[in-house]
């Protein structure tokens, strides 16, 4: 079988009109300028034995060697998907910081091999193959990992940290990490309900996708930026407050951003939230900051 992370196919497609507009508006001059010369490829990997396709966005040459996020995109099923627009959105933006960017579509959406059969289980295994993805491009620097992951993406970020202390920085954005806690209607538990395998007990798998629960196997060379908006209400902020407070209890590296009067994708607040992201990416990933502080210390 193909190894993990294996690149099967590479295809550079051209950036949408709509994704070069929507920059113009929000970049800086400077920024739009880097924006226009990343370039942006479909490709497709080895997950698991399967064929899964995403994406990749390449900065404009400057540098021997990268640093790299992988991006973990939210929403399930087909209309989820993330697109060239989509993909330009999020891993093209942070081409255009100076990133290789990564993202896939999971298994089973997007032309992907395989089945929608699991959420916060195998996709995480697909994200974690991006790795070997990446360690296989001469031009990215192996020490300069970072992952960024919204709503489920977000879910699956906390789950990779489980499997690996790679990232040198992590954030999450809107993620359920309290699913525990959450009563049976609430949206996010009903959404992962409904893609557990068949005689799954609900209880034992909404803490098995917990964060809050297992911030003790969270590795603390990774620092975490957790964004949550106050209106948010496909998951509750009271997720990201309640993973925050366990983190505190430990000392774990972290920050919590609560943007007041936003919703589940920031919206309004995006050009705040992507300074904070890019100066947490550009300090502990890019420039290797050493670890905060995190107990008790000053005046």
């Amino acid at each position: 079988m193909t190894n993990n992370g294996t690149l099967v196919n590479s295809v550079q497609v051209a950036v949408p009109a709509s994704a070069v507009s929507m920059a113009k508006r929000n970049l800086s001059t400077l920024d739009f300028q880097r924006f226009s010369a990343v370039t942006l490829h479909a490709i497709t990997y080895m997950s698991d034995g399967l064929k899964i396709n995403g994406w990749l966005t390449l900065p404009p040459a400057s540098a021997e060697l990268f640093p790299a996020i992988v991006f973990n995109r939210g929403g399930s099923g087909p209309r989820a998907a993330l697109t060239a627009e989509g993909a330009m959105a999020f891993i093209g933006l942070y081409a255009a910081w100076g990133y290789v960017g990564v993202a896939t579509n999971y298994r089973g959406v997007g032309g992907s091999e395989g089945a929608e059969e699991s959420w916060g289980e195998l996709d995480v295994q697909d994200a974690l193959n991006l790795i070997p993805l990446l360690d296989s491009f001469p031009y990215v620097d192996k020490d300069r990992l970072g992952v960024v992951g919204g709503s489920r993406g977000g879910m699956v970020t906390y789950l990779m940290l489980k499997e690996t202390n790679r990232f040198r920085a992590a954030v999450s954005i809107g993620a359920p990490a309290s699913l525990h806690s959450d009563e049976h209607g609430t949206y996010i538990r009903k959404t992962m309900t409904k893609h557990l395998p068949p005689n799954s007990v609900e209880q034992t798998e909404a803490e098995k996708r917990s964060a809050e629960l297992w911030v003790a196997d969270l590795p603390t060379s990774t620092p975490l930026l957790v964004l949550h908006g106050t209106g948010d209400r496909r998951v509750s902020p009271a997720h990201s407050l309640q993973l925050a407070s366990a983190l505190q209890k430990i000392h774990f590296p972290y920050k919590l951003v609560m943007y007041d009067n936003a919703d589940h994708v920031l919206a309004g607040r995006r050009k705040e939230s992507n300074g904070d992201i890019r100066w947490w990416l550009d300090h502990y990933v890019s420039n290797k900051a050493p670890l905060p502080k995190s107990g008790p210390h000053g005046a």
